[in-house]
Parts: structure tokens; C-alpha cells; sequence
């Protein structure tokens, strides 16, 4: 038995790179940086912050997605699989290229960022386009929000 599984949460390197075929089909490829945070060791040392960056394809339906929703900047968590090809560059030598194509992705930067950001896709489900509420109903909802006493648990 073997597993091919990667979870990332990171920050959308540039606006993503969308291509569609005459079969109706869509691919998305785009840079995604995650970040594991510098620290100090215990003699004074500083270890200074380590951003790894990933290539990131996704097709079909979530493509469609990417390409409306997602933007340089945006916050997003992925889960897929790692996958390494091989081609030939102009000057005839073989190139290797990692990436990360995606099963699931969730979009986590706030919806008042970006536009459409916090939805949710999965190439097991159909995704609703985002329905814009009007401004009283999002008041009247902000205002339940801040009276619910069960926000005040610590945990």
C-alpha cells in the first residue's frame, strides 16, 4: 500500500495561468509560497523564515473556480497529489518539474479582500456561484453574530 498526499496552506505567488480546450476542458497552473516561520535557538542563533515555493495545477471544474475566484495574494488550502514530469528544453537537455495537482481546495482570505474568495471547491462536489446578499440582511446577521453569548466560550 502506498499514499500520494499533500496538504498545503500557503499564498498565491501570481494571478493563475488558465488554459481551455475545444473538449470544454480547463487547466490552471499557478505559484503557491508556504512559509514555515524563523526563530531564535536557545545560544542566540536566528534562524531566518524558509519560503518553499509549489507549482500548482488544477483542472476542470475546479480551473473554472480558480480562474474567477482566485488572485495573486489570496490565502488558500489545497489537498492533491505530487507528481513529477519530465520534457526537453530548447537547448535539447531533460528538465524534471514537481507539482501539485489538486483534488480539493478551500479559498481563506475574507470575502471583503477579494472578490469571491471563501468558497469552497472539491472535485467531488458542484460548487453555487457566491449569492450576494443585500446590506441589511448582512447587518442584521453581523449584529445576531455579536449578541450569540456561546462566542464568549474560550475555546
Amino acid at each position: 500500500m502506498s499514499v500520494n498526499k499533500v496538504i498545503l496552506l500557503g499564498n498565491v505567488g501570481q494571478d493563475p495561468r488558465v488554459k481551455y480546450f475545444d473538449a470544454g476542458s480547463a487547466v490552471a497552473t499557478f505559484p503557491l509560497a508556504t512559509t514555515e516561520r524563523g526563530y531564535t535557538l536557545a545560544n542566540g542563533t536566528q534562524i531566518p523564515d524558509r519560503t518553499e515555493w509549489h507549482n500548482i495545477v488544477a483542472s476542470n471544474r475546479l480551473a473554472e473556480i480558480v480562474d474567477k475566484y482566485v488572485h495573486k495574494g489570496d490565502k488558500l488550502y489545497l489537498e492533491g497529489k505530487i507528481r513529477t514530469r519530465s520534457y526537453t528544453d530548447q537547448a535539447g537537455a531533460t528538465r524534471y518539474t514537481t507539482e501539485i495537482y489538486v483534488d480539493n481546495m478551500e479559498m481563506l482570505t475574507p470575502k471583503g479582500t477579494s472578490p469571491g474568495a471563501g468558497a469552497t471547491a472539491s472535485t467531488q462536489q458542484p460548487v453555487a456561484a457566491p449569492v450576494q446578499q443585500p446590506q441589511q440582511s448582512q447587518q442584521s446577521q453581523a449584529q445576531s453574530i455579536q449578541d450569540n453569548s456561546a462566542d464568549d466560550l474560550p475555546f
